[in-house]
């Protein structure tokens, strides 16, 4: 909620942008915002993965695959996620978001996503999305279909794999006891 008016303004911004194919690297310039921060003047280490979103959303509208989405009310959903921080990101300080697609498994779409300034890398974050649908998540097979096949280039990096298979949790139908403090 503490995002949607620039989320909102951001849709908008990117429906009037050039067009790109999925495959192709979105870049989004903004800048940080006092919403962004936190005591420390700078962007709040939650709020990247929030302003990631807006990139991927840049990525999805300028590509059309957003407004296809809409008309199968399909929904992204992120199921794993991680970061590694190098600089901060100031108050007012212009940055970029990079966001691509890096690869396809079973189960997920995969994203590298980037926050630039002044020329150097200050935040990456790999990201694991899901569709689902009114019937559950939208099969990868089901994707492809409706969207085309990745590009024969595209390859999945080996790490990836096993950074799922260790830091997964159980699937929501399958039980995920919590046992601390027992």
């Amino acid at each position: 909620m503490h995002l949607l008016i620039r989320t909102l303004f951001h849709l908008f911004l990117s429906g009037r942008r050039g067009r790109l194919s999925m495959w192709d690297v979105s870049s989004w310039h903004t800048r940080a915002w006092p919403t962004d921060i936190d005591v420390a003047l700078h962007i709040n280490n939650g709020m990247y993965f929030s302003l990631m979103d807006l990139g991927r959303f840049d990525l999805m509208k300028r590509s059309g695959i957003w407004a296809r989405m809409q008309e199968l009310k399909w929904n992204p959903v992120v199921s794993a996620e991680t970061i590694a921080f190098r600089k901060s990101v100031k108050l007012w300080q212009r940055f970029t978001i990079e966001s691509r697609i890096i690869g396809l498994d079973a189960k997920a779409i995969y994203f590298e996503q980037r926050m630039v300034a002044d020329g150097e890398i200050h935040a990456r974050a790999y990201i694991a999305t899901r569709l689902l649908s009114a019937d559950g998540p939208v099969s990868i097979e089901r994707i492809i279909e409706e969207f085309g096949a990745p590009p024969a280039d595209l390859v999945l990096p080996d790490w990836i794999h096993a950074w799922r298979e260790n830091n997964g949790l159980p699937g929501a139908r399958r039980p995920a006891p919590h046992l601390w403090g027992r």
